[in-house]
């Protein structure tokens, strides 16, 4: 590609790519860690097994939060694994939980080699997002104008929708940008929430599609935590003004979570990942813990976040160092 094409692409999708040098270390960790995965797989099978079904309450549960419900994780988990029904709370936010369970379902089994993403599985998920809650709109493009609340545009008309997801759907195939997996993810993300192709249930659908994405190309799943839900829609709507940086870096450091997760449960894996404020009382840094959180809420450290709290390790602290060292 012609750096003509590039330039002329990157603004006809409004696309600035210039933070990627920030983040290139970021994106380098996240490949070293898929490649460490790959050839330790197949993992255990009861660590597997374990992990998934960890990871698909906490996906089930932050995705359904950052869109409004009020079931604890806690009580998700009752609901989905134990079949018990919650006194005070509503029977849509019931179906949600049940409805992501059975979309995560679907999902997992069209992860496979060769996969390419396409409009039909965009529509099965979205109609088992909305099943029993919405079936008139379940698994259907909208057919009239909707407004989000605290966004910084108003999503285009309803005839431009089949085109426009169509558009993206061939974007993400053929990647004209030359994107990496992650940024092609995150891109798909914004642009998707931008279209907003449905009446209710985008955020739920765009953010299991994102991860059928990486899964299909080795990577763990991406889990936006539900107290990130304000820096989340902070991201999406800079995005809207073609500025990535803040998106991309809310999805490295959603990525990287779950990835040391799987790389922890590894044989003989040596990860050792502490809260920020533990990891300082116990060893000797050279850096406090105001710093040290910086550099982990900037993605400049391996870290990743797990609530509210920071965890990063000696090792990662030690490895900035050096690099820092080098490139004086």
């Amino acid at each position: 590609m012609s750096s003509t094409d590039y330039t002329y692409l990157c603004g006809m999708w409004n696309i600035d790519l210039t933070y990627r040098e920030k983040l290139q270390s970021s994106y380098d960790r996240l490949y070293a860690k898929r490649e460490v995965l790959n050839r330790k797989r197949p993992l255990p099978e009861i660590a597997l097994r374990k992990i998934k079904e960890s990871l698909a309450l906490e996906w089930i549960y932050n995705s359904n939060s950052i869109e409004g419900n009020t079931l604890t994780l806690r009580e998700t988990q009752l609901i989905l694994q134990e079949g018990i029904t919650i006194k005070g709370k509503s029977l849509r936010e019931h179906f949600e939980a049940k409805n992501h369970e059975l979309a995560l379902e679907h999902l997992y089994s069209l992860v496979k080699d060769g996969y390419v993403l396409n409009a039909k599985d965009i529509l099965d998920i979205h109609r088992y997002v909305l099943r029993s809650i919405e079936e008139d709109y379940a698994g259907r493009l909208r057919t009239g104008g909707v407004r989000i609340t605290g966004a910084n545009f108003i999503p285009p008309n309803a005839r431009k929708v089949p085109e426009l997801l169509d558009d993206l759907i061939e974007f993400v195939i053929e990647n004209p940008l030359n994107l990496n997996d992650v940024e092609l993810a995150t891109v798909f993300h914004h642009k998707f929430v931008w279209i907003h192709p449905f009446f209710d249930g985008n955020g739920r659908t765009v953010r299991l599609v994102m991860n059928l994405l990486l899964l299909n190309v080795g990577f763990t799943p991406a889990i936006i935590l539900s107290t990130d839900r304000k820096k989340y829609y902070t991201a999406l709507n800079a995005a809207n003004n073609g500025n990535y940086h803040k998106l991309s870096l809310l999805m490295i450091q959603a990525l990287e979570r779950t990835m040391n997760i799987y790389l922890g449960a590894l044989p003989y894996s040596d990860l050792d990942f502490k809260e920020i404020s533990s990891l300082i009382k116990e060893e000797s840094l050279p850096y406090g813990q105001e710093y040290i959180s910086l550099l982990a809420r900037q993605g400049k450290i391996d870290a990743y976040k797990e609530g509210r709290a920071w965890l990063t390790s000696k090792q990662a602290v030690l490895d900035y160092v050096s690099n820092r060292k080098r490139k004086r």
